[in-house]
């Protein structure tokens, strides 16, 4: 949808959290938040155990980097077990806690920002916000350290370590400094709440406003002359535009001479068996929104041994995996709309390739398309007499 384009949406947002579950056809389905992408072993171990005890034995990553447990036969433990894991820190805020940061964190060659510790404060002045859990849950906030890889992932509320503020992928021209980011970020989220119509149209996003970005950047400048950290307006920079990235593997060299290691999740599901595993490296985890896993801060001997335990578990680690680029929707019989067994199909397609497709893959299971990546992708879409194949 454009930005500027009024949605008309008639209902309120029913996204699904670790509280409020989804009614999926495979069952109640719980989404749990993870700011910026960051898990710890201990509690990456509890979700798996979550799965395999109380769902389907399979923990979705999602293109927020978040994950999601299906087919839950017991919600309430569930939502015991995470909360006791420090994984639901407001319940009030649950749905709400939408935080993209850029994976390496200022660790790769373009970082210039730590910015998950930023994702963090975010995080804390969120939950600090009580009128903030009106958010909708699709309301989404993103901290790009310098590389772009999330800047153009069309978050509502984008911070890039130029120290620019993006509102729904536009730029304002509002900068500031990046010990006054979270205040600002937050501002622009109440600036949001404040711009809804009571009465009027139902808005989940920035871009289901008129001139939505326009309007909250007025709302900022407004709001805050004087103080210390009020943004200033600055002509928009000559950079280039944020492109989609295309999920990869391997070993990322960083900044302090230690590396990162990226491996590919088949069809972004993490069977509890190979959570445990990454668990068992007993080593922080960062979740992409392209819906790989990331360790970071490795030295080359751990990597070494990283990359055996990922092999073992069917974690890819080589960038010409045939699975780098191919996704797939849940389908059949997760999805009561969908038409086909999309996963079991995209699975035996891969296992006819030599290599990475030349061309990022998506297999839908009916015209709605969940999941689609941004960018060039060759779409195979499941219909009553088979797969329609398009190309955007």
């Amino acid at each position: 949808m454009p930005v500027g384009e009024s949605s008309g949406r008639t209902r309120p947002d029913a996204c699904p959290g670790a509280l409020q579950v989804h009614e999926a056809a495979d069952g109640p389905l719980a989404r749990v938040r993870l700011p910026g992408g960051a898990v710890s072993a201990a509690q990456l171990r509890v979700l798996a155990g979550c799965a395999a005890e109380l769902g389907t034995g399979v923990i979705e990553l999602t293109s927020r980097a978040n994950v999601q447990v299906r087919g839950l036969r017991a919600p309430e433990v569930f939502a015991g077990r995470i909360a006791a894991a420090g994984l639901l820190p407001s319940p009030a805020h649950e749905r709400v806690r939408n935080i993209l940061a850029s994976p390496l964190s200022g660790r790769g060659p373009d970082g210039l920002l730590d910015v998950l510790a930023m994702a963090d404060a975010l995080d804390r002045a969120l939950c600090a916000r009580p009128r903030l859990a009106a958010l909708p849950g699709r309301f989404l906030f993103a901290l790009d350290d310098g590389t772009r890889d999330v800047a153009g992932l069309g978050a509502d509320v984008t911070y890039l370590a130029t120290g620019r503020l993006l509102l729904a992928g536009a730029d304002t021209g509002l900068t500031v400094a990046p010990d006054a980011a979270v205040p600002l970020m937050i501002d622009a989220a109440e600036a949001f709440l404040d711009e809804l119509s009571p009465g009027g149209p139902r808005a989940w996003r920035i871009r289901d406003l008129p001139d939505g970005p326009a309007g909250i950047a007025a709302r900022l400048r407004h709001a805050r002359p004087g103080r210390p950290d009020a943004p200033e307006t600055r002509e928009a920079p000559d950079t280039p535009a944020a492109s989609a990235r295309r999920p990869s593997a391997g070993r990322i060299a960083q900044r302090d001479g230690r590396v990162a290691i990226e491996a590919l999740v088949p069809l972004g599901r993490l069977t509890s068996a190979q959570a445990a595993a990454l668990a068992g490296l007993g080593r922080p985890v960062r979740l992409t929104p392209w819906r790989t896993v990331v360790l970071p801060d490795l030295s080359p001997g751990e990597a070494d041994r990283a990359e055996r335990a990922l092999a073992a578990a069917g974690l890819a680690t080589d960038p010409d995996s045939p699975w780098a680029g191919v996704t797939a929707c849940t389908g059949r019989p997760g999805c009561a709309k969908a038409l086909a067994d999309v996963r079991a199909d995209a699975l035996r397609w891969v296992r006819g390739l030599g290599r990475a497709p030349a061309t990022p893959v998506h297999w839908a299971g009916c015209e709605r398309r969940c999941g689609l990546p941004r960018g060039p992708v060759r779409q195979l879409i499941a219909t009553i007499n088979g797969y329609e194949e398009r190309q955007e």
